[in-house]
């Protein structure tokens, strides 16, 4: 405060009802506005709001880890067009004497955060990894799908759509995984099992908590609970397009652990964490439709299925140990198949 009582900072703090509104209104823009406009708007909103003091931009490795830089908001709409970084410091990236790449602002990805959990006078987007050259980089599997779910939809008029169910443990301790070794392992912080934990221990009080956050950001939640295993967790939420999808996953995890991490634990998203416990999954559900309609059902179909989800199965099977490498490429994925 300074002499006169009012606060020497005054960054923007959101109500969470408000910031429901808000983030589900810029996702309703992603179907009634083209990209050009929202960026058009979502810079002039930056350049008025004086309140919001940094943008934070996400994206993905090859593994699926998510990495953010923070940028000052006037720096980065002047120099948009010209975002760089090392690609050498990147797990699975670029070589070190060939190591600059560039991000490419995605506006229509533009969410507002939670000030109770990230901090005040933040927004959120993902960015696209490029080329020196600016063509898309060919290790960002965001880029690819935005680009395969664009082509699909201009040309076939079909949407993809997906949404995840994501399985993770609550333990104790920040960073425990720091500790792992010294503490002999995670450390749970509840008995509990599959939708059994008690209205206010550590485990309910985190889903809670994190579920306000994810509603607050626009996620449309449907249910919450306690899984199977001591200590792990599951929060639903609803199906939309394949490239928000992703994006939310990856929201999802962040939400969790920022969330623990406030309370004094760690979320992990491990498949095994612990040995002879249910390890965690990511049970994911894919749809394609054409003018509003499902084109995988089929009323009498085999299963109610068309021939085209039968395909869609089969493309998906025969390329399942490629996929393997992408989704579950560590040692740890396949000490799930464990007891």
């Amino acid at each position: 405060m300074d002499n006169a009582g009012k606060p020497i900072k005054n960054f923007l703090e959101i109500p969470y009802d408000e910031l429901e509104e808000m983030n589900l209104q810029a996702k309703k823009k992603r179907d009634t506005l083209d990209q050009k406009t929202q960026e058009k708007e979502y810079r002039e909103y930056l350049t008025k709001e004086k309140r919001v003091k940094a943008v934070t931009l996400c994206f993905s490795n090859i593994e699926g880890r998510l990495h953010m830089l923070d940028y000052d908001k006037k720096f980065l709409l002047e120099s948009s067009e010209n975002l760089t970084f090392d690609g050498s410091s990147i797990r699975g990236f670029t070589a070190q004497h060939e190591s600059d790449l560039r991000l490419e602002v995605d506006w229509t990805s533009f969410l507002w955060l939670p000030a109770d959990v990230f901090g005040p006078g933040k927004v959120i987007m993902f960015a696209n990894i490029m080329n020196r050259d600016k063509t898309p980089y060919e290790s960002d599997f965001r880029s690819l799908l935005q680009i395969h779910t664009k082509r699909l939809k201009e040309k076939q008029n079909i949407t993809a759509y997906a949404s995840a169910e994501i399985e993770g443990f609550v333990v104790d301790g920040t960073d425990a995984e720091l500790s792992y070794e010294q503490n002999g392992g995670f450390r749970l912080i509840s008995a509990g099992g599959y939708y059994h934990a008690l209205p206010l221990d550590k485990l309910k009080r985190f889903i809670d908590a994190s579920a306000e956050a994810q509603r607050a950001m626009g996620f449309k939640n449907e249910k919450d609970h306690p899984e199977v295993a001591p200590s792990q967790f599951e929060l639903n939420f609803s199906y939309t397009e394949a490239l928000r999808a992703a994006d939310q996953m990856q929201l999802y995890k962040l939400v969790c652990r920022q969330v623990a991490n406030n309370m004094g634990m760690t979320a992990t998203f491990l498949p095994k964490p612990v040995a002879n416990i249910n390890g965690s999954g990511m049970h994911t559900n894919f749809s394609l439709a054409k003018g509003g309609k499902n084109i995988f059902y089929q009323k009498g179909g085999r299963d109610e299925l068309s021939p085209l989800a039968w395909d869609f199965i089969s493309r998906l099977l025969n390329h399942a140990p490629e996929i393997c490498l992408v989704f579950s490429s560590s040692v740890n994925a396949y000490r799930r198949l464990d007891p």
